[in-house]
């Protein structure tokens, strides 16, 4: 190592550990003596740890395991002298000790080339930072977790973690379409980006508006916004308006997410959908901002949306197989029908679930199964399909005004794809 790349190594460790304690001074301002170390104390540590490091191949990993212990013993003495303090905890402890090992990662040469390492120390320095400047939020976040988003979070770590990494990872079938890890990862992929929204709820709230409340929903469930918002404007007629705007602001959301699955799932395909779903987003997101902001003066955005965790077993059980069969179909109907059997086969799909054909399709088109327009025409049907069927539920469910009032905003917002999918 050069005597640069090794100066550069320590104020890399002390540019982190400065980080990390300006949040842990700035925190604990005004209450001396209830936390340990500052915009001083920690950034020495991370320089014990980026010294010790440096001098491992001259003195070995003893140097570096006594400055550890050493650090972590005077970690207890402030501890103990601070127990008795409000609100006394071990976080500043832990981030002392994380500050020591970024230190340490950044005096160690052999493991990575500079650049890739300072950036790890960085990230590494910024997370922490992040995680102890959020302590009110995350702590606020949790107390307002139920013991049932509890139980769901837990089954979803166990089925992601532990489940799916046993399923056999070879087809069965009669047209060798059938992959049970491959339908297990995207159960997995469903229910994340269903999870990731509706935890993006409950940290935002849907008191903000009608509007966040539409975006958030959708990433959760477009159809359950639809519901749960026609039923309000059928029951309190003065909602319809914003009820409105909710429905057509989640089926807005539903498109970009449809989109993202399409990019995690086959990413050459992402261009052949991105005109088309894009469009329709962009659109619908467009009309939502505009009535909204003219609605708004009347009043009525602070509704909640009563959103429940997304992830059951039984509903992804069901899915997965839900799945399975629309990618046996649109696989069958392909080899014995053609093109024009995709094309059935995803309007008939999109009717119930766009996720399903959306992954069915993409995973053929990335096996080489299907062509690349047969695959992002199918896609682009069943999103026209779906907003078609959400049109009818607002109508039938909510009545004629809401009805009238999404299905005029709904005609935009197709009109807009069709004619993205004829000219794309």
């Amino acid at each position: 190592m050069t005597l640069r790349s090794a100066l550069l190594a320590l104020a890399v460790a002390i540019a982190a550990g400065g980080l990390v304690g300006a949040e842990r001074q700035q925190a604990h301002a005004g209450r001396p003596g209830s936390d340990f170390g500052g915009v001083r104390t920690f950034p020495l540590v991370a320089l014990a740890g980026a010294l010790g490091a440096l001098l491992r191949p001259v003195f070995g990993a003893w140097l570096l395991g006594s400055i550890l212990l050493g650090v972590v013993g005077l970690l207890a003495v402030a501890h103990a002298r601070a127990r008795d303090a409000a609100e006394a905890g071990v976080s500043s402890e832990m981030a002392a000790i994380v500050t020591l090992v970024l230190g340490a990662l950044a005096g160690s040469h052999e493991l990575l080339p500079d650049g890739p390492r300072f950036l790890l120390v960085a990230a590494g320095a910024a997370t922490t930072m992040g995680l102890l400047a959020l302590k009110r939020p995350l702590h606020g976040f949790v107390a307002r977790l139920s013991e049932d988003d509890v139980y769901a979070t837990a089954k979803f770590v166990l089925l992601a973690l532990v489940a799916i990494p046993l399923l056999p990872n070879r087809t069965y079938g009669p047209l060798d379409v059938l992959n049970p890890f491959k339908i297990g990862l995207m159960i997995v992929l469903v229910a994340g980006i269903s999870f990731a929204g509706y935890v993006a709820a409950r940290v935002v709230g849907s008191r903000r508006g009608l509007l966040v409340s539409g975006l958030l929903g959708g990433l959760v469930s477009s159809t359950a916004v639809t519901l749960t918002f026609a039923g309000r404007a059928r029951e309190t007629p003065p909602l319809v308006p914003l009820s409105a705007v909710a429905i057509v602001a989640a089926s807005s959301v539903m498109f970009a997410r449809m989109l993202t699955v399409v990019g995690l799932v086959d990413r050459s395909l992402v261009g052949a959908v991105a005109v088309p779903l894009g469009g329709m987003a962009v659109i619908g997101v467009a009309l939502s901002v505009v009535l909204y902001r003219r609605e708004l003066r009347q009043g009525g955005a602070g509704e909640d949306l009563p959103l429940q965790n997304p992830f059951q077993l039984r509903r992804s059980v069901a899915f997965g197989l839900f799945y399975g069969l629309v990618l046996f179909v649109a696989k069958a109907a392909q080899v014995y029908v053609g093109r024009w059997g995709i094309y059935a086969s995803a309007v008939v799909a999109g009717l119930a679930d766009v996720d399903a054909i959306t992954i069915s399709l993409a995973e053929l088109h990335r096996a080489g199964a299907t062509a690349r327009a047969a695959a992002a025409s199918g896609i682009t049907l069943a999103a026209l399909t779906n907003t078609l069927a959400k049109g009818m539920m607002a109508l039938v469910v909510g009545g004629w005004p809401l009805g009238r009032r999404v299905g005029l905003c709904f005609v935009v917002v197709l009109g807009g794809g069709a004619a993205a999918l004829l000219l794309w």
